[in-house]
């Protein structure tokens, strides 16, 4: 068992590598699929009663995921970041790419300000409870927004408004069972995308908070100390994360082309409330 730093916000001692690659599967399938990361990450490890190793090392692994997400949008990223510095040249800012580029940018800023508020109390939000209660909701939430949404709008429709308002979504997710990419998905859907651009949006989106929030966590489990049995762990989470989250945005998005988000709703209700009963039942802690 490899141990890791209490320090760096990890509720539990240690994590075997079996154990760091089930969690590496399990962040690589929800990361992406707007059921939540984070709430799975601390539901399944108490269903199979391991320690809960806290938001530290969600975050840690979710870097396998941001990995993912940067080889398969590499092209389009490529395409947005050289098309933005076209338009700073030229002073032209009409252009689908830098338009793009300034919906990530602004849209990141709500993630961003909320979670500096929130960290002191992330580990407290982690409760049973606080997760089943935002998979309910969120799941209403997203089921709202597919029976409201028009599904007009196109990615390259996409402006500052319209990433600020999404952002609000993203910044939304800092509360464990709502779902980055559930709540980005929703917000971006009620704005009129269609159901694969607004996940395609989604993901691009999530790319800045990921690495900022993966790296400082990172960055905070090496200053507290960690064994080459405990990196070694870490690694096979990233890994088995990495190649489970680009199978999971390749099969996504080619879903949302021609389906509806309705699986997901059920199953988060579903999800929620066994949560809610198993934690009530104290069968979960």
């Amino acid at each position: 068992m490899a141990d890791l730093a209490h320090g760096a916000g990890v509720t539990g001692g240690s994590i075997s590598y079996l154990e760091a690659a089930v969690l590496g599967v399990v962040q690589g399938l929800t990361e992406f699929l707007p059921i939540s990361s984070t709430a799975h990450l601390r539901v399944v490890p108490a269903l199979l009663h391991w320690p809960d190793l806290g938001v530290a090392f969600s975050a840690v692994i979710q870097l396998g995921s941001l990995v993912a997400v940067l080889a398969y949008f590499f092209k389009d990223l490529v395409r947005i970041a050289l098309g933005t510095l076209q338009a700073l040249k030229e002073k032209d800012f009409s252009g689908p790419d830098v338009r793009l580029a300034g919906a990530i940018i602004i849209g990141t800023i709500p993630v961003v300000v909320l979670g500096l508020i929130l960290k002191p109390f992330m580990e407290q939000l982690r409760s049973l409870y606080v997760v089943g209660g935002a998979a309910i909701f969120m799941g209403l939430f997203l089921l709202y927004a597919e029976k409201k949404a028009k599904h007009i709008k196109g990615i390259e429709q996409m402006g500052v408004k319209d990433g600020l308002i999404v952002g609000i979504g993203q910044a939304m997710a800092l509360v464990p069972g709502c779902s980055r990419s559930g709540s980005t998905l929703t917000f971006a859907m009620l704005l009129g995308m269609k159901r694969a651009d607004a996940a395609r949006f989604s993901f691009l989106l999530g790319i800045p908070a990921i690495f900022a929030s993966g790296l400082l966590e990172l960055k905070e489990m090496l200053d507290a100390g960690l064994s080459g049995e405990s990196m070694g762990a870490l690694a096979v989470g990233l890994l088995t994360s990495l190649i489970v989250s680009y199978l999971s945005i390749a099969w996504l998005i080619k879903f949302l082309q021609n389906s509806n988000t309705f699986i997901f709703v059920g199953y988060r209700l579903l999800f929620g409330v066994l949560t809610i009963l198993l934690a009530a039942n104290k069968l979960i802690e």
